[in-house]
């Protein structure tokens, strides 16, 4: 009987210090933005592309220039 007093206020403490972390993020404006990333979530694969061409350009700048 004395194990489940102790479970208890263990789950009590557990949930406290939960609670305690969920109040800080919210008061940090960690939940302030809702739209950005389902919107974001949409553009990812442009975002990609568009660094795999910025990447090809330096190197193909450099190979013509080695070729000259």
């Amino acid at each position: 009987m004395e194990v489940l007093y102790i479970t208890i206020g263990v789950s009590i403490i557990v949930a406290l210090l939960f609670f305690y972390a969920f109040i800080r993020s919210v008061k940090s404006g960690q939940y302030e933005d809702t739209y950005t990333p389902s919107v974001r979530m949409l553009f990812d694969d442009e975002l990609v592309i568009a660094k795999k061409n910025d990447e090809k350009e330096p190197n193909s700048n450099q190979e013509s220039i080695k070729n000259n």
